[in-house]
């Protein structure tokens, strides 16, 4: 069965980027250097409504890898994915490539 979780108003649904635990040469990282608080944005809502009624679109888009807060949002497990949701980005990762 196929689902898809559409937020609602100005919400974000952001699946997290899970770092690896081991490098590739086989140097087991840490525990406290694979948690990052960075991840995908898979779903936007339509955005919020001013006092006027004109529709404010969400700043994100699907596809962005953003940066998320150390705490907040709420935390969804669907089909063994981790995901967030809230209207709490950070920051959107731009990747700049040099030709």
């Amino acid at each position: 069965m196929a689902r898809r979780l559409i937020p609602s108003f100005n919400r974000v649904l952001v699946e997290k980027i899970v770092p690896p635990s081991k490098t590739s040469a086989g140097i087991l990282l840490p525990e406290k250097s694979s948690q990052l608080n960075s991840g995908k944005v898979i779903a936007v809502g339509p955005g919020s409504r001013d006092k006027a009624g004109n529709l404010i679109p969400v700043s994100v888009k699907e596809g962005d890898h953003v940066l998320l807060p150390e705490y907040g949002g709420t935390q969804i497990k669907l089909d063994d994915k981790e995901y967030d949701s809230g209207s709490f980005v950070v920051a959107v990762v731009l990747v700049f490539v040099c030709v």
